[in-house]
């Protein structure tokens, strides 16, 4: 059962799912389930460092919008500006 939500995790690409089942303890006794274990997780570690690239490159987005629209817009002058 362990396996196979694992495997749907990664399918899904859904990084709370596989760092939920990360939590939790696998029952794995054959030698067969061990080795399919072991794919997986190298699977998932791909995964995971996949998703950390990609938001890693939204961000540097994110900053670069936010610097232009922060150099495009008018500077307000926060000083109270009385002449007699």
């Amino acid at each position: 059962m362990w396996l196979n939500d694992l495997e749907i995790a990664i399918i899904e690409r859904d990084a709370e799912k596989i760092g939920a089942l990360m939590d939790t303890s696998p029952r794995l006794t054959t030698a067969k389930e061990i080795e399919k274990g072991q794919y997986l997780l190298a699977e998932a570690a791909k995964v995971i460092y996949e998703l950390k690239e990609e938001t890693s490159g939204v961000m540097q987005k994110l900053k670069k919008n936010i610097d232009f629209l922060k150099s495009t817009s008018e500077k307000k002058n926060s000083r109270l500006d009385v002449k007699f």
